[in-house]
């Protein structure tokens, strides 16, 4: 099916199942710990012995030589799998290093072998006598010093610089002027299930049980890597303990699984230690950001410019912190540029809203700190600045943006009116109270998904595709979805997902999951409706499928009598024409947040935090709201506490375990409240629905930042705001009695 026309009345439009908070239907599988994720499942092939992978202990440089001669001699252990002996290995297309290092090494913690043993204690004990002799070589481990020799990314057309107007003319002429700068660090996503595979070979063909988001991508590259066709390669992933961008892409897990079962004719099974997560697959960089806005003393922006600098390994992309600024306010004139250092760190990449999520971290304090500097409201000076229109093609505007909706709607709620515009002024006792907003935005983006539905014998309903669930209740909306189209009940609907035996769907990322997979599936129920009406004698075009009937010009069946004589099977895709090029489609949102600060030592506490969101369709509220709240809570984690450190003199993040890498915990995140605005959006895609689970994190550390300037009067531009940041400006106790 060719979505190229806005969405009109549809079945989705009846609103039965769809649209309503349903609990998760993969819940009492994960609360009772019978999910099958990866590592786990004992049940799907006999005899798996255990693999340990080994990572380089420097981060530039050469293996000289590598004794195995004690490790192999060590007890219950079978084989083990060197660059030297694996045989020709190809990068795959969404790795930057190669997942199996030697002799030359990319960067640390890079596999480097992986022993294979009877038991994971063996192997583990085998991995730690292997001696590695290394040729360290000098690397480039900071951003800031590297950031002299940083030039212009060319993976893409995002990556861009763009221009509008004169800025630098319109800037230097401005009346009221901000030139700041922001930085954030590195993270890390922290995901509980860790990177994790089961390999086993049968007749030349690869199965592969693994933690991964995207299984279309994720196919590819393990055929590409092994050198194998992508028809003999299976990748199952049903169950999934997180991502967050994490898990878009193969990682040495599950290459070293396939390659250590494939020596040893066994199945191996293989999970990334804590450290080795934090060090050999992904994280997001750290930026270096340049926000300067000018404006009239009206408080209208009359020029704004925003430049990045990040870092990554050679041959990698950039944090595109920059992304929204180009869209969110308006200004004539406009400049926008990022720039790529070359950095001998583990590989940068996606992580939640990535190039938003930093991007807002910077640009929604420049608006308040301009904001403060035209004596406005940082409220009203967002709204004086919004604009309907792509900004730099005003022919070009918004599907749907209810941005100011957003504002007012949550000011009203989280009782704006009661916040004091001078910092400082409001106190508890000892401690200081603020209150800080920011805007959130993040693009809609719509991605070819398929999916397979099938009418059983007995009137049931299974759906198959590949989308994966990562937690977000994918396979809920996904069962709402056919549930709707269908006209049954939820639980006449079952779901299966993540299997690269099932038809090629959008994935899960980009926050493009949900939209796209449910309208793959809205696409297959079209065409079963099609078949079932046919083969009831009944028009297509005018049957209607209500509470498991099917009706149209005066006649009624059951569903279950159009399969009595054997199930009908559907499959289609949908795919996108140029609705998205017409009308600029981004999501919007305000977050909201209180602090209380300790005026002695300058611990933070975060005490209320609000949401509203504006993304097309919410397909449940109850999981949406759960997707955002969770994002709130990384949100905070990005704000008061998350930093990878890194080591600049050898190359690699220190606290690479949950015990130094601190996230935020139940007792750092106080009460949450979502309001979602009534909204559809007809270019999307017939579910009329956009994203929401990296709306979410959008602006969310910027609020903080906001309150806690509110509150204490000291403004921070470098994340983590740790008190150690505050101690030294922080005001006069002024304790009362």
């Amino acid at each position: 099916m060719k979505f190229d026309t806005p969405a009109t009345t549809n079945p989705i439009d009846q609103l039965r199942v769809v649209g309503k908070p349903h609990d998760r239907i993969d819940g009492p599988l994960k609360t009772t710990g019978t999910a099958p994720y990866a590592y786990e499942r004992h049940d799907v092939v006999p005899g798996q012995v255990y693999g340990f992978v080994v990572g380089a202990g420097i981060a530039k440089g050469r293996i000289r030589s590598m004794d195995l001669a004690a490790a192999k001699a060590a007890p219950g252990v079978l084989e083990i799998v060197t660059a030297a002996s694996a045989g020709k290995l190809e990068k795959g297309r969404f790795n930057t290093a190669h997942l199996l290092g030697g002799p030359d090494i990319a960067h640390y913690h890079q596999a480097i072998a992986l022993v294979v043993a009877e038991t994971f204690e063996q192997a583990r004990a085998a991995a730690q006598l292997i001696r590695v002799d290394y040729a360290r070589q000098q690397g480039t481990f900071d951003l800031a010093s590297a950031r002299g020799s940083a030039t212009m990314p060319t993976d893409s057309p995002r990556s861009k610089d763009t221009a509008v107007g004169d800025f630098a003319g319109a800037f230097a002429a401005a009346p009221v002027q901000l030139d700041a700068t922001y930085t954030t660090p590195d993270q890390a996503h922290a995901m509980m299930e860790p990177h994790a595979s089961i390999a086993a070979w049968q007749d030349g063909k690869l199965t592969l049980w693994t933690a991964n988001q995207m299984i279309a991508w994720s196919a590819g590259d393990v055929a590409r890597t092994l050198g194998l066709a992508k028809e003999d390669v299976r990748l199952v992933s049903p169950y999934i303990g997180g991502g967050f961008g994490g898990k878009l892409f193969v990682r040495a897990d599950a290459i070293l699984a396939a390659l250590g079962a494939r020596a040893v004719g066994r199945p191996v099974k293989v999970a990334l230690t804590r450290p080795q997560i934090f060090n050999n697959t992904t994280h997001r960089p750290a930026t270096i950001q340049r926000i300067r806005i000018g404006a009239t003393p009206e408080g209208r922006i009359t020029a704004i410019g925003h430049e990045s600098w990040s870092g990554d390994l050679p041959g990698g992309g950039p944090e595109t912190a920059v992304a929204q600024t180009r869209l969110l306010y308006a200004g004539a004139n406009r400049m926008t540029a990022m720039r790529l250092a070359v950095l001998d760190l583990p590989e940068g990449n996606a992580m939640r809203a990535p190039g938003e999520a930093p991007g807002l971290m910077a640009l929604e304090v420049a608006m308040d700190e301009m904001a403060e500097r035209l004596k406005l409201d940082p409220i009203q000076f967002r709204i004086l600045n919004d604009t309907q229109v792509d900004p730099a093609r005003p022919e070009r505007r918004f599907s749907q943006r209810q941005l100011i909706q957003c504002l007012t709607t949550g000011a009203q709620r989280f009782g704006w009116d009661q916040r004091s515009a001078t910092p400082a002024t409001r106190r508890e006792g000892r401690w200081l109270i603020g209150t800080g907003v920011a805007a959130a935005f993040r693009n809609n983006l719509n991605m070819t998904s398929a999916a397979r539905v099938r009418l059983e014998r007995d009137g049931t309903v299974t759906v198959e595709t590949d989308m994966t669930d990562i937690g977000t209740g994918t396979y809920t909306i996904i069962a709402q979805t056919a549930a709707e189209m269908l006209g049954v009940g939820l639980e006449q609907v079952t779901v299966r997902l993540g299997d690269s035996a099932f038809p090629v769907s959008a994935g899960s990322g980009g926050q493009w999951g949900a939209n796209s997979s449910t309208a793959g599936v809205y696409a297959a129920c079209v065409k079963l409706r099609e078949a079932v009406a046919q083969r009831l004698g009944l028009d297509p075009a005018s049957a209607q499928f209500i509470d498991g009937q099917v009706q149209a010009g005066g006649k009624r069946f059951a569903l279950a009598s159009a399969s009595s004589q054997g199930p009908i099977s559907a499959e289609d895709m949908m795919e996108y024409g140029e609705l998205a090029k017409q009308f600029q489609q981004s999501t919007f949102g305000a977050h909201f947040v209180e602090v209380a600060v300790d005026s002695a030592t300058a611990e933070i506490r975060i005490r209320r935090m609000l949401a509203v969101c504006a993304a097309g369709r919410i397909l449940n509220p109850k999981s949406a709201r759960s997707q955002v709240i969770g994002a709130m809570a990384m949100g905070a984690g990005a704000a008061l506490m998350e930093e990878l450190v890194v080591d600049r003199r050898l190359g690699f993040f220190v606290n690479h375990d949950l015990a130094g890498y601190e996230v935020p915990v139940h007792a750092d995140i106080p009460h949450q409240d979502v309001i979602f605005l009534d909204e559809t959006d007809p270019t999307s895609s017939p579910m009329k629905a956009k994203g929401v689970g990296e709306l979410g994190i959008c602006g969310v550390a910027a609020a903080i930042a906001n309150a806690v300037y509110n509150a204490t009067g000291v403004r921070v531009r470098q994340y983590p705001v740790t008190l150690d940041k505050l101690l030294p400006r922080m005001p006069a106790m002024g304790l009362t009695a």
